[in-house]
């Protein structure tokens, strides 16, 4: 409900208290999503991976994941790329997938994980592919398969 007077959207918050249930779900009924429903899911998701741990050499690192520009595979291992460095990763790509927040990290092939907003250009091919250019300056290829993701999710994301 969106109050005229006072300018802002009313939303109703119920919480139900059931010690039978057997796991905690969060519902949102909405007529659209909107900016403040997204700010809410944000949050939300926010919550759940605070770090990722990688491994270079023979120490590890405690690695932000709004600090990685991207996750690939390379001959069987998993890499976070940040704008300085690459680290290993135990996980598999699925795994992160799972993990990551899906408004800020999307898949660009079956090897490649990019966070959204380190991404600076794209560059059209003749064959329906995009090259990916990060702020870093390092560069990935979307797949045809994920190019309508990635213009839906640009789409969505613009303020």
């Amino acid at each position: 409900m969106f109050n005229k007077e006072m300018g802002y959207e009313i939303m109703k918050l119920y919480l139900n208290i059931d010690k039978s249930t057997k796991e905690t779900k969060i519902t949102i009924e909405a007529p659209e999503i909107n900016e403040r429903i997204q700010k809410l899911i944000d949050f939300l998701q926010s919550e759940e991976t605070e770090f990722i741990v990688g491994k270079k050499g023979d120490m590890q690192y405690i690695l932000k994941p709004f600090d990685i520009h991207y996750f690939h595979t390379e001959k069987d291992r998993v890499f976070a790329v940040t704008a300085t460095d690459s680290y290993i990763l135990k996980e598999k790509l699925y795994e992160l997938e799972a993990l990551l927040p899906a408004h800020k990290f999307i898949r660009l092939s079956k090897s490649v994980i990019a966070n959204l907003y380190e991404l600076s250009r794209f560059e059209a091919s003749f064959n329906g592919t995009l090259c990916v250019y990060f702020k870093s300056g390092k560069k990935e290829y979307v797949s045809r398969t994920y190019v309508p993701a990635i213009r839906e999710a640009l789409k969505f994301n613009r303020r």
